[in-house]
């Protein structure tokens, strides 16, 4: 179950790659899933661009539409709410943006999507909020919501990973950075 490792002969330090091992293994024990869990084949994105922030929406939440993760109305509930006066609020920073709505709205499996373009599209066509890497989260349930927040939360709080994704040139790049969140 986790590898063993004597603290006793290692000087007191241990090594981050078990540390990582034993920690994933406490989260899947817990029922939790690693981040990378919830992208499903083919909802991790690269284009060079996008003609604004709707056609973004529908990049992004088109493989969930395919896959009957989510339905077409949670599509419709996404783009309502970023038209809504402060619909930004979707903007997490450092050009990235979270796009959700009401599990009600048509999500079936929790879900995660993302799309990075190589030139920024403006949310709600606001010049304040140029976004380059969007994410649609679509969660089934309150408890799923929780979880699947937590563990994006907090892949986007190391700014490394904030930088890594900035930098992201390709659906390979952005793969690999997804897959080494922990």
């Amino acid at each position: 179950m986790f590898a063993k490792f004597d603290v006793e002969n290692s000087g007191g330090r241990h090594s981050p790659t078990i540390i990582r091992y034993e920690a994933d293994e406490l989260h899947r024990m817990r029922g939790g899933k690693l981040l990378d869990e919830y992208f499903p084949e083919g909802t991790v994105m690269y284009r060079d661009g996008v003609a604004g922030w709707e056609e973004a929406v529908d990049v992004v939440t088109a493989p969930l539409v395919d896959l009957g993760r989510i339905k077409p109305s949670y599509v419709e509930a996404i783009k309502a709410s970023i038209r809504k006066p402060g619909g930004t609020y979707i903007d997490l920073g450092q050009g990235i943006a979270m796009a959700h709505a009401r599990p009600e709205a048509g999500v079936v499996t929790t879900s995660l999507s993302v799309l990075k373009v190589g030139k920024p599209f403006l949310l709600a066509d606001s010049q304040d909020h140029p976004i380059s890497t969007f994410f649609c989260l679509a969660a089934q349930d309150s408890n799923s919501h929780l979880n699947l927040m937590q563990s994006l939360a907090t892949f986007l709080s190391d700014g490394k990973n904030q930088e890594r994704l900035g930098k992201a040139a390709n659906v390979e790049e952005l793969r690999t950075i997804l897959k080494e969140e922990r």
